[in-house]
């Protein structure tokens, strides 16, 4: 193994307590034919058509928006990110993509490295405010691995971004696996979301049937400001969480911790912005996507992606 500068070490295997661990590697994955899901924008209400198309190895995850004169490619990098309030955003050549965090995160989650998505608004649809629909169609289409290994990132030493009120950080994994905990703290705000920790090893059978349907949280208040500024107008109590002072209104918990659980989702999707997997283990305290991006820049700036080829 050899050692590079930071939190990272390029290495096909790791050593902790004396005890070696030799990390498989990992294949690319396409989806077998093209994916379909349709819906509107949380903010702009806009209806959206959103195609996942299969791909060749090494293109990564690529946003095309076909709706323009010319269409323009946004590759899902953490590069393109610009900072949005509450979402995840991509600007390349004058192109916008926004809430692309819960399409990222079905695509990752299930291992799915290489797909052209292409849409035809700005807006990503929001659904029931999880990735199930996503998942439910990236399924459907059928999931194909690919001859070539993904690269990867194997965090060495502990990184941490964010302050002591809000942070998120990564430590060496201790079974070659990556895991996510993520502690939420309302306790200030909200008795009814309180506080909460969830952790998960993240895996296509964890992702799909434990954080998969988890959903986007608000308070009360939160909706009633979005909708004096005109946005949300075409969301329903029913399409996300929104707790008054009781819970969840017109609504129930698929989770006790639903609202961790999210937290993670939109984890696994923000560090799929990376464009490699990372071994390590992760845990954040009240934080969000400005934080997440923050981390997965300081990992890839400190470390050496492991290659593969064929």
């Amino acid at each position: 193994m050899s050692t590079v500068a930071g939190g990272a070490r390029v290495a096909t295997s790791i050593d902790q307590a004396g005890k070696t661990i030799r990390l498989p590697e990992q294949p690319q994955a396409t989806i077998a034919r093209m994916a379909v899901v349709e819906g509107f924008g949380y903010w702009g209400g806009k209806d959206v058509r959103v195609e996942f198309h299969p791909a060749e190895v090494n293109t990564g995850l690529v946003f095309v928006r076909d709706d323009l004169p010319v269409p323009v490619k946004i590759p899902a990098a953490i590069q393109y990110r610009i900072e949005t309030p509450r979402r995840t955003t991509l600007v390349c050549d004058g192109a916008t993509v926004e809430m692309i965090e819960h399409i990222m995160s079905a695509l990752s989650g299930l291992g799915i490295t290489n797909c052209e998505i292409r849409v035809n608004q700005s807006e990503m649809p929001g659904c029931d405010g999880s990735s199930a629909a996503f998942v439910d169609a990236l399924d459907a289409a059928g999931i194909v691995s690919q001859d070539i290994s993904q690269p990867r990132l194997i965090i060495q030493d502990t990184t941490r971004v964010g302050d002591s009120d809000h942070w998120i950080e990564a430590r060496p994994s201790q079974d070659g696996k990556t895991s996510f905990r993520y502690r939420l703290d309302y306790t200030e705000v909200s008795s009814a979301i309180g506080r909460q920790t969830a952790e998960f090893t993240v895996t296509p059978d964890v992702f799909r049937h434990e954080l998969a349907r988890c959903r986007t949280f608000m308070l009360e208040q939160e909706a009633n400001w979005l909708l004096s500024q005109g946005l949300g107008t075409r969301v329903q109590l029913t399409d996300v969480l929104v707790f008054d002072q009781h819970g969840p209104k017109e609504n129930s918990l698929r989770f006790d911790d639903e609202c961790a659980r999210h937290k993670i989702l939109d984890m696994v999707g923000d560090f799929a912005l990376a464009g490699c997997n990372i071994v390590g283990h992760f845990i954040a305290h009240r934080s969000g996507h400005r934080l997440n991006a923050e981390l997965i820049k300081a990992l890839l700036k400190e470390g050496q992606i492991e290659e593969f080829h064929r």
